[in-house]
Parts: structure tokens; C-alpha cells; sequence
């Protein structure tokens, strides 16, 4: 017995803006309708999609030319990040997705670390390349230097 619901947002691994998906009861009265990720699938709810699903690829259209402009400009970027190393040019610690977002943010790019696809922490020197997803449809990829401080 699921719970029917419309969702105004994308949800990861969930669907995306105006899918009717059907959720877990819990799931769908306490995390995502209180935080206006989705509405309840009624009646009313149902043609007042079908009248805003025009605003809603209005919407997506505008997101995709924004993340694709975005992707193109991170693209050509490269940051360096500086850390402490010890023998054989081991990092003392690593470099996350939150250092490669305050990298970023000194470049002039507003990046949020959850959207940084980092499998695993940066331990070594080097150049890494990292996938940042910009968009469900957009990813981009960027060279992190990491240089001994």
C-alpha cells in the first residue's frame, strides 16, 4: 500500500518534476511533501499538473541551458589544492568533495558538495580528474591538482 504522489522536484533515485511515483507512506508524509519535494496525487492535484506540466518544461529547459552554459565554463577549470605530505608523497588526511567545493568557490563557481561525484577520498599528489553533476542530463568534468604545501 503505497502512497501516490507528484513530485515538484527532482528527487534522486526517485523520479523527476511532474512524475506521479508511488513511495512508502512514511517516506512520503514526513520527508517529502513537508519539504514541498511533492504533492499528493488527487483529483485536483492531477489537472492542476496537466495545466503546469507547460511551466514545468519551461522550467527544466531553462535548468539544462543553465547547467550545459555552466559545464562548459567548468570544463576549461582547474583548481589546485595544497595539503600537508608525508613519505612517499602520501597526504596526511585527503582531500574530500567539501575542499574541492571551498577550490571552487575561490574560482567563482557556486558548486554544492553533494553534487561533486568523488567514489572515494583524494590520498596521493597529482592530477585527478573529478565528474561534477550539474544537472540529471549534465555532467561536467574538472582537473584537481593536488601540490605538496
Amino acid at each position: 500500500m503505497g502512497l501516490k504522489l507528484i513530485l515538484n522536484e527532482d528527487v534522486p533515485h526517485l523520479g523527476t518534476v511532474g512524475d506521479v511515483v508511488d513511495v512508502a507512506p512514511g517516506y512520503g508524509r514526513n520527508y517529502l511533501i513537508p519539504r514541498n519535494l511533492a504533492v499528493l496525487a488527487n483529483s485536483r492535484n492531477t489537472r492542476q499538473l496537466a495545466h503546469t506540466q507547460r511551466l514545468i518544461d519551461v522550467k527544466r529547459a531553462k535548468a539544462i541551458k543553465v547547467a550545459s552554459s555552466l559545464a562548459g565554463r567548468l570544463t576549461d577549470t582547474s583548481v589546485t589544492i595544497a595539503k600537508a605530505v608525508g613519505e612517499e608523497d602520501r597526504l596526511f588526511g585527503s582531500v574530500t568533495s567539501r575542499d574541492i567545493e571551498d577550490a571552487l568557490g575561490k574560482e567563482g563557481f557556486s558548486v554544492d558538495k553533494r553534487h561533486i561525484l568523488l567514489q572515494t577520498p583524494i590520498k596521493n599528489l597529482g592530477v585527478h580528474k573529478v565528474d561534477i553533476k550539474l544537472h540529471s542530463e549534465i555532467k561536467a568534468q574538472i582537473k584537481v591538482w593536488v601540490v605538496a604545501e
